[in-house]
């Protein structure tokens, strides 16, 4: 059985074929949204006898691509793929693929195994299986924060079957073109930089003129539309699904609760679901998401969950609002409103808080045009893209105007290069802080800095090679702050490692020498989600991974605990843990599973709920989620049960004892006294009544009057 494939598809795959039966590997380019997955499928049923290893960064990508395959194919059963192996990139690396012997070998999303640790997974995979024909899949081959490296040279020696970019699939029509709105959700930080700098650089007869910037600067900000009219005037369908990116866990907590002002002109019932990369309940959320046909505008935040290789069905479009240097994460992110054959027309929303955003959509846009100036005759379709393909800024005059400003601070890449050697010459090397401000005005520092990222590709601009060889020449480190904080602090981490078994660091902690270990493995994290703008590189992660780092504390606490309440089932059969109970390590296991049944139903304030992952474990190890005083009624429940059915009554005397020796008469009577106070509850007291509680209490008081 074979799949109807898009004419893009089938002409990649029909080369991909050709060339891995000559050269043994095939690469397909395409961007995301094309059904690129569906040429692995295709090959995948063609090929039923054949052992096929599928390789990818995780499962769920894989399980969303085999839904997506289901609902595009008719008559698809499961049992025709059995001869497809799936591997994620990570159990590769860890623990190899020596047991299989496949003909096939498919690399989802091929880039990623440009990482040290995955990268040699699939390079002791391609040795151990030399007869094996390769096909990689990837959006884009190139890594532009690893030193551009390309992996269709490195994997495939360049036998690439098939490439296609986001520009060149939508002048096609392989993808929508999209309407393109970007503005800004807050300008406060970015007006107090720019005022600093003005203030700093105070040039005389020049000033005037910059303060006269700053304040038109000032006004247009403040007449510019909020960002509740920006959605009211663009989201065309008001009852839509969006995905909305976020940088980390903060900035998305801080942009939800910013959603009820921001769409109270498109919706004031918003449906808000949210999902990240390690949230083990994120399958959930996002099938809830997936499921939510109601008539309101539903919103997905997502962090690092939705970038590559999972696609959501009928998605209006996307919000962006967090800037990123990196073009493989902005058009992913992107290509999420963009599929091939869905008919939406999507809109794309680029909504940062600074006024350097990256610009990637214009480098799609020129891309169309490149296309278009290489196909004669396609005037007509180049006419109905433009009027299609819409880029909208609405903080335009604000740019204008701050570019404006930025030319007046910046004096020329000649002048800044004079001071740094002047600074050379009297320091003897050009670590200058990023602040730095030389007499003349100029902000050398920050000037340095930004030439260091364009050097790394880290953010847009232009650095020739001779440029870069005369700041190397005085000097220049380019990767030298980063990297040299990194290592100092890798070996502060491994020493602690080797000292106390694991790299569970309290923030606070310094180091005998006086290294501040607590704070710099808080500002790693930081950098690892992205929220210091000095992201970490796949290197640095896999470096930090091998040290041990701790990336979640709490969930390394957790789990460090789970350990020992393990070993307490152990040891009694149950986890039923007196709450003074002490471990030998001297943690307070009792308190600590208290805690978690409280958590659990929602009791203990300021504690995060339970994830499934947890309840699940803590099932498997007998936990009873009842709190203990409850537990204590139900036995006492019991007592009362066996003395109804052996006379009949709940008339206890006080002074009676159940056979175990407990005062089964002075409970009763307490439960009574709690009765009179309205403290009983009604479960309770449901309970209690099946037994003839109400009616033997009343007869009780009946009896009590008539004495009195």
């Amino acid at each position: 059985m074979a799949l109807q494939l898009f004419p893009h598809n089938q002409a990649a795959y029909d080369a991909a074929l050709a060339m891995m039966k000559e050269n043994g590997r095939a690469a397909v380019v395409h961007p995301t949204g094309t059904g690129k997955s569906f040429i692995a499928f295709q090959l995948a049923l063609e090929h039923p006898g054949e052992p096929i290893l599928w390789v990818a960064p995780s499962e769920y990508i894989f399980q969303t691509q085999l839904k997506r395959l289901s609902e595009a194919m008719p008559g698809f059963l499961p049992e025709m793929l059995r001869h497809v192996t799936f591997l994620t990139y990570a159990r590769l690396f860890r623990d190899g693929a020596k047991e299989i012997r496949p003909d096939w070998i498919i690399l989802d999303e091929f880039h990623r195994a440009g990482s040290p640790q995955w990268g040699k997974g699939v390079w002791e995979l391609i040795g151990e299986s030399p007869a094996a024909k390769v096909l990689g899949l990837s959006a884009t081959s190139v890594r532009y924060l690893d030193g551009q490296r390309d992996m269709a040279d490195e994997l495939f020696c360049g036998h690439i079957a098939s490439e296609m970019t986001l520009g060149e699939a939508i002048a096609r029509g392989i993808l929508p073109a999209p309407k393109y709105v970007t503005s800004l959700y807050s300008y406060q930080k970015e007006w107090a930089r720019i005022e600093g700098r003005v203030q700093k650089a105070r040039r005389g007869i020049f000033l005037k003129e910059d303060e006269r910037l700053l304040e038109e600067l000032k006004r247009a900000l403040e007449d510019a539309d909020g960002l509740d009219a920006v959605f009211e005037r663009h989201m065309e369908n008001p009852h839509g699904r969006y995905l909305v990116f976020c940088s980390g866990k903060e900035h998305m907590e801080e942009m939800m609760g910013k959603a009820a002002e921001w769409f109270a002109k498109v919706d004031r019932n918003l449906h808000l679901y949210s999902v990240a990369y390690d949230d083990p309940g994120a399958a959930r959320e996002y099938m809830r998401f997936q499921e939510d046909r109601s008539d309101h505008l539903r919103l997905l935040f997502s962090i690092d969950m939705l970038n590559e290789g999972i696609h959501v069905e009928g998605v209006d479009g996307v919000i962006l609002l967090c800037p990123t240097v990196s073009p493989i994460l902005y058009l992913q992110q992107i290509g999420r409103a963009l599929a091939a054959g869905s008919g939406l027309h999507p809109v794309i929303f680029d909504i940062v808080d600074n006024f350097d955003a990256l610009r990637s959509i214009d480098s799609v846009r020129l891309d169309v045009e490149a296309y278009f100036s290489r196909m004669p005759g396609a005037d007509g379709r180049r006419d109905v893209l433009r009027e299609a393909f819409q880029i909208i800024d609405e903080a335009r005059d604000c740019r204008e105007i701050f570019r404006r400003i930025q030319g007046r601070l910046c004096l020329g890449w000649e002048a800044h290069y004079l001071e740094a050697q002047k600074f050379f010459q009297e320091h003897g090397h050009l670590r200058v802080p990023k602040s730095y401000i030389t007499p003349s005005g100029l902000s050398l520092g920050a000037w340095l800095m930004t030439q260091r990222r364009v050097y790394l590709g880290k953010a847009p601009g232009k650095l020739d090679q001779s440029q870069a060889s005369r700041l190397s020449a005085i000097g220049m480190e380019w990767e030298a702050g980063s990297e040299r904080g990194l290592e100092r602090g890798l070996k502060e981490l491994r020493k602690y490692v080797k000292a106390h078994g694991d790299a569970d660091v309290a923030a606070g902690y310094v180091t005998e020498e006086g290294y501040q270990l607590g704070k710099w493995v808080s500002n790693v994290r930081q950098r690892r989600k992205g929220a210091s703008g000095k992201e970490l590189t796949e290197g640095q992660i896999a470096r930090l991974n091998e040290a041990g780092m701790i990336w979640d504390r709490a969930d390394f606490q957790w789990r460090k605990n789970y350990r020992r309440a393990e070993a307490f089932f152990q040891g009694h059969g149950h986890l039923n843990v007196p709450r003074g109970y002490v471990t030998e390590d001297g943690m307070s296991l009792g308190i600590w599973v208290e805690n978690q049944r409280k958590a659990y139903g929602g009791r203990k304030r300021g504690a995060a709920a339970l994830t499934e992952g947890q309840i699940q474990l803590l099932n498997a190890i007998g936990m009873e989620w009842r709190m203990e005083s409850d537990r204590l009624w139900d036995d006492w429940y019991g007592r009362a049960k066996d003395y109804f059915r052996s006379y009949g009554d709940l008339r206890v005397p006080s002074s009676y004892c159940s056979l175990d020796g407990r005062r089964l008469g002075r409970w009763v009577g307490r439960q009574k006294e709690k009765y009179r106070e309205g403290a009983l509850s009604k479960e309770h007291l449901r309970l209690l009544c099946k037994i003839g509680f109400e009616k033997e209490f009343q007869l009780q008081e009946t009896e009590m009057h008539q004495d009195s």
